[in-house]
């Protein structure tokens, strides 16, 4: 499936940005025009289900996985996901052949078994939707507004049903191996990549880096702290 893509700079190295669940491309408003001034062409993607991209009637990580392989260039200098985002990556570095890889706090592993019920509960669904600007901005302090109001349109637009399949404890897993040369960027005290995971993928030769201070959208809540972790990547 065709992606809808969003794109900063005309370089001739291509970065291609992927979101997490509930959000879209422009989670990466302020990361593009960055690298695009450091000479990448920027391609960002909305995952199916999300931003303008089309709905479907089946959602698995895998199918993700391909719409970014069958969306963006073959062969980008880097490729870098969020959240879902992440493990869509590593679904597709095999295929996509990047020269390297960054994984930014990804679902490598789910919190509980409690948190993936919640997340399936309709109500709770429809809570995350109806969400309010302030209510967003009370849990996320360091978020700049323009932010916040586009989390407020993402949550109101991506397709619940891409919860369930793409969430689920057992498609939440860390690569066994190193595709590409790779980096980890994770939240202080990430909730998605425990310690044992993060200490596995350090002994398979991952560089794996933490922001200290910073939660799971760690480009929304520091995005100096963000952009200093990928020095030596970018």
């Amino acid at each position: 499936m065709k992606l809808y893509t969003r794109e900063w700079g005309a370089g001739d190295r291509y970065a291609v940005l992927v979101h997490g669940v509930m959000s879209d491309s422009r989670n990466w408003r302020r990361v593009g025009p960055v690298l695009a001034d450091r000479g990448y062409h920027v391609v960002a993607v909305d995952l199916r289900g999300h931003g303008h991209s089309p709905r479907t009637s089946e959602y698995t990580a895998e199918l993700m996985a391909e719409d970014i392989v069958d969306t963006v260039p073959y062969a980008p200098e880097l490729v870098m996901g969020h959240s879902l985002g992440g493990l869509t990556v590593s679904l597709a570095v095999d295929r996509l052949h990047p020269e390297r890889a960054v994984y930014v706090d990804p679902a490598f592993s789910c919190p509980a078994a409690n948190w993936f019920q919640l997340m399936l509960a309709p109500a709770f669904l429809k809570t995350l939707a109806r969400q309010s600007a302030a209510r967003i901005a009370k849990r996320n302090p360091r978020w700049d507004p323009a932010d916040v109001a586009i989390e407020v349109e993402t949550f109101k637009s991506f397709d619940r049903a891409a919860i369930p399949a793409v969430l689920a404890p057992s498609v939440m897993r860390a690569p066994e191996h190193m595709a590409v040369p790779s980096m980890v960027m994770l939240a202080d005290n990430s909730y998605l990549v425990k310690p044992h995971i993060a200490e596995r993928l350090r002994e398979t030769g991952f560089d794996v880096r933490v922001v200290k201070g910073s939660g799971h959208v760690i480009n929304r809540d520091d995005h100096d702290g963000f952009m200093d972790a990928l020095e030596g990547w970018i």
